[in-house]
């Protein structure tokens, strides 16, 4: 049976897919990689289904021993890639013979790599999903060393391009697209052009839930309870503070904070690469970009 087996986990790594869509009224969130965009590639890369699971890294520190012939790629935030003591490329297909270690190094840019295989991670899904959510729990455990993630059977289609074209993650300031509301008439004028004007930084009490963000506080005009609602991937609620927490991935399905913005979802994905320390800049775009 062909595997991934764990030699080292690093910080932080879980087996994601593209999430648990549909299920909210239940209670159920949708979860999935924090960089999708980075997760659909890496998979098209290999002639898997966009959807196939993988493993969402941060800051590096995976090594993954190949049980049998394998095919992966590595995407997102790429840092120094090695096969035993051989360096491969990012965003490209790379042959991990039986016995080979992929060691996945720090990248100096962005947050989260993307590790697919061919044929896909292998783990039991549940609801529908294989991703974990560290929130609920939902999923397979955190990775952790020692751990044989079993690959499925390989797809039909073999892969047709070997390297693409994907410039690394911003290092500086991210520039999101937000459509205002569903709450900004509880917001001060003053607030609202503090949003879309300032820049915000993202601090180190960030995870795959949410990035709470630092800057000038966005006051309200109404000072109401609000009742738990639901909220989105990609929604800039506010709590009393005045300072904005963008939910991601393993955000909560409802909140009793109100929503000025939601982030475009395909801005989500680049948001979900910044570091502790990056400043985060919002522009008002018209229409819905919720997901």
């Amino acid at each position: 049976m062909k595997a991934l087996v764990v030699e080292q986990a690093g910080p932080a790594t879980t087996v994601q897919d593209l999430g648990r869509p549909g299920l909210v009224r239940l209670g159920v969130g949708e979860s999935g990689a924090v960089d999708r965009r980075s997760l659909r590639l890496a998979n098209r890369l290999l002639g898997n289904a966009e959807d196939a699971a993988g493993l969402e890294v941060t800051l590096g520190g995976l090594a993954v021993r190949a049980r049998g012939d394998l095919l992966v790629s590595v995407t997102g935030a790429v840092g120094p890639l090695s096969v035993d003591d051989r360096g491969v490329a990012g965003n490209s297909v790379v042959a991990l013979p039986d016995a080979s270690v992929l060691t996945v190094g720090t990248p100096a840019g962005g947050l989260r790599s993307y590790l697919a295989v061919r044929g896909g991670i292998d783990v039991p899904p549940v609801l529908g999903s294989r991703s974990t959510d560290v929130m609920s729990g939902l999923g397979p455990p955190p990775v952790e060393q020692g751990a044989v993630l079993s690959v499925g059977p390989s797809p039909g289609d073999w892969p047709v391009v070997d390297l693409a074209a994907v410039p690394a993650p911003p290092d500086d300031e991210v520039e999101l697209r937000v459509v205002t509301g569903p709450r900004d008439d509880w917001f001060t004028p003053a607030a609202m052009e503090s949003l879309l004007q300032a820049s915000y930084e993202v601090t180190s009490d960030s995870n795959r839930a949410g990035m709470r963000l630092h800057g000038p506080a966005l006051d309200r005009a109404v000072d109401d309870e609000l009742p738990s609602e639901g909220v989105v991937r990609g929604a800039l609620q506010v709590p009393s503070g005045g300072q904005p927490v963008l939910f991601l991935a393993d955000h909560p399905v409802t909140g009793g904070y109100p929503v000025i913005a939601v982030v475009i979802g395909d801005d989500v994905d680049r948001a979900g690469q910044a570091r502790p320390g990056q400043h985060l800049r919002f522009r008002r775009v018209q229409g819905k970009g919720y997901s």
